[in-house]
């Protein structure tokens, strides 16, 4: 498998978020190029701000493995990580990020900054737009959809 194939299986996962109303983003880790987890985002029906798909691929493949260095891991993520997931994968020591789309306004291998900029002890390798138009489209109808329901609820006040 490739990284458009891995990406591909992240995509499904930001799918399964999207019919259930959550922000549409998926992540997939991978070791000796083979899945050890894989996950979405659940924040609202979790009601747990930690719930980004990035943080719960992280924590099943660390039980998977059985450790918490996952420096023969290669993350992939359908929107570029935000701050907190950023440190997760420093954290845990993985090897290489792919995310599909960029977030100018939240992402931290550079859209918004680069925290391998800041001279911390690991620096995984980041490659970005990954099947980028797939993964900006479903990102894009989520919130056009969100924005329809917010202006129906506001016509009904």
């Amino acid at each position: 498998m490739n990284d458009n194939d891995f990406m591909a299986v992240a995509l499904s996962e930001a799918e399964k978020a999207f019919e259930m109303g959550e922000t549409p983003v998926g992540a997939v880790v991978v070791c000796g190029g083979e899945i050890v987890s894989k996950a979405f985002n659940t924040r609202e029906t979790g009601k747990n701000a930690l719930y980004h798909a990035e943080i719960k691929a992280i924590d099943e493949a660390c039980k998977k493995l059985g450790g918490w260095r996952l420096w023969k891991c290669e993350l992939f993520v359908t929107l570029e990580p935000c701050a907190m997931c950023a440190g997760a994968i420093v954290q845990s020591r993985v090897k290489r990020v792919v995310f599909g789309t960029g977030d100018a306004k939240g992402g931290a291998f550079g859209g918004r900054f680069d925290i391998n900029g800041f001279g911390l002890n690991h620096v995984p390798e980041v490659v970005g737009g990954v099947m980028e138009k797939e993964c900006s489209e479903l990102l894009t109808r989520f919130f056009t959809r969100l924005r329809g329901k917010k202006a129906e609820e506001k016509d009904r006040i």
